[in-house]
């Protein structure tokens, strides 16, 4: 593939400054890997536009010189989708970070793809209002790479993923041609290009701006976390919620590896760090019937055989019954240099056969594996622990990593959830599609960039065209 000339690169700077093109390879290091980092891949430049003209500028430039280019957020993806192979430019999208309206009175906000998603929701809370999507990695995470991945985050059980809030996009596709697409824009026979677009893991350009709706903040929370001494046993606890007629806002698991990652680290809990898993259960919504509802998860967990049950009293007891659920995947670098985070989603009902598997996989490859999930929609994360520079142990991650991947699809789930495609899961497309099917979504990649030269070498396998 073309790399960036000189000329070109000199070109660049002239439209985004001189300091906004990184091509030093020491610069470079940073964006090599995205947060999955058993792979690793460097670019061979990173520019940063500030602003949609110059977002049009620079990929105007790569497209009529030929040259390959991966749009980046803040690089906290975990399927490699956002990583530059053979040499391609990252046109990371970080200092487009304004909120350009914040309307109260339509429940609406305007922003640049590179506003963090947690700094939203700040900016909202004076009005009551708030982002109800809420990745592990919110505190990070930028809205156009949420866009890109359609995320979810703990409490899309109850109030879905980011498609179901973003309103309208302002797009810079592939050539550099800026469109508005928007629901309802020109009449209800119009091609659905934004939900099109939103969850095609930055293969289709650039969302420049984006439009989202903003909820009212809930009148009372209910937050309780039940403790079992087999991580089965949790599983079956969800089914039996749900199974009750019963809708939290969340419904996550944190198993015994991940608690005692945690509890060793500077985000320590006080999860006991005897206990097989812990369930994080929270009811939002109207005061009147939240108690009745937590007990009635309450009763359900102790019928299947929780040995403790806490609940939250305050605002700062709430947040510490979070917090080892929220920062989880902060603590796992004190069990192993490396982690490989799988991404499955299965029926609830089958979540304690598919736990048990994921376990079986684990040890008959002598892996350790640490599980921290969405429960309640079945969205499953089996961390594959090792070093990366053990070779062998490497082999059996990734042996492992497709069996775990073939027992979710068996069991009537997907190979994804919420963390995309991107390079790590493209090759397990095929356990879930169809060849028809492929060919229809390399056709519809082609629409928005003919010329493949957006994201090169994600989401579909080797071989698909339409």
């Amino acid at each position: 593939m073309p790399t960036p000339s000189r000329s070109l690169l000199s070109e660049l700077r002239s439209l985004v400054g001189e300091g906004a093109v990184l091509s030093d390879p020491g610069q470079l290091m940073v964006y090599e890997s995205d947060g999955l980092t058993q792979y690793r891949h460097a670019p061979s430049a990173v520019v940063l536009p500030a602003s949609t003209a110059e977002l049009q500028g620079v990929v105007r430039a790569l497209d009529r010189t030929g040259v390959p280019f991966v749009p980046r957020g803040a690089g906290t993806g975990l399927s490699g989708g956002a990583l530059a192979l053979d040499g391609a430019v990252v046109v990371a999208t970080t200092r487009m970070n304004r909120i350009l309206e914040l309307n109260a009175a339509r429940r609406r906000a305007r922003v640049q793809p590179g506003v963090i998603n947690a700094h939203l929701t700040r900016a909202a809370a004076p009005h009551g209002l708030y982002y109800a999507p809420d990745p592990s990695s919110q505190s990070a995470c930028t809205l156009g790479g949420n866009v890109a991945e359609n995320s979810g985050g703990p409490h899309c059980l109850k109030y879905g993923v980011t498609s179901r809030y973003v309103t309208a996009l302002s797009l810079v596709l592939p050539d550099g041609e800026r469109i508005e697409v928007g629901r309802g824009a020109s009449g209800a026979n119009e091609l659905d290009l934004l939900g099109a677009f939103i969850g095609s893991e930055g293969c289709f350009g650039f969302a420049a701006e984006i439009e989202v709706e903003l909820l009212p903040r809930p009148e009372g929370v209910r937050t309780l976390l039940a403790l079992f001494d087999s991580l089965e046993a949790a599983g079956a606890a969800v089914s039996a919620i749900m199974a009750e007629g019963l809708l939290p806002a969340a419904l996550e698991i944190i198993d015994r590896e991940t608690i005692r990652a945690v509890e060793a680290s500077v985000f320590a809990a006080g999860y006991p760090e005897d206990v097989a898993a812990a369930l994080v259960i929270e009811f939002d919504g109207l005061e009147e019937g939240l108690d009745a509802e937590a007990e009635a998860a309450r009763a359900r967990c102790l019928a299947e055989g929780a040995r403790e049950l806490r609940v939250a009293a305050t605002e700062a007891e709430r947040a510490a019954l979070w917090q080892g659920r929220k920062k989880a995947f902060g603590a796992m670098g004190r069990i192993a240099p490396d982690l490989l985070v799988q991404d499955a989603t299965v029926p609830r009902s089958r979540l304690p056969e598919v736990l048990a598997g994921i376990g079986e996989i684990g040890a008959r490859h002598r892996l350790r594996v640490a599980n921290v999930f969405h429960a309640g929609d079945g969205n499953l994360h089996p961390n594959l622990l090792f070093d990366r520079r053990d070779a062998d142990e490497l082999a059996r991650v990734e042996a492992a990593s497709r069996e775990i991947m073939a027992l979710c699809v068996e069991a009537g789930g997907t190979i994804t959830g919420e963390h995309g495609v991107g390079l790590d899961k493209r090759a397990y497309m095929p356990l879930v599609h169809g060849e028809e099917v492929l060919r229809a979504m390399a056709g519809l990649r082609a629409a928005f960039d003919p010329a493949g030269r957006c994201n090169p070498g994600k989401v579909l396998p080797d071989g698909v065209v339409p």
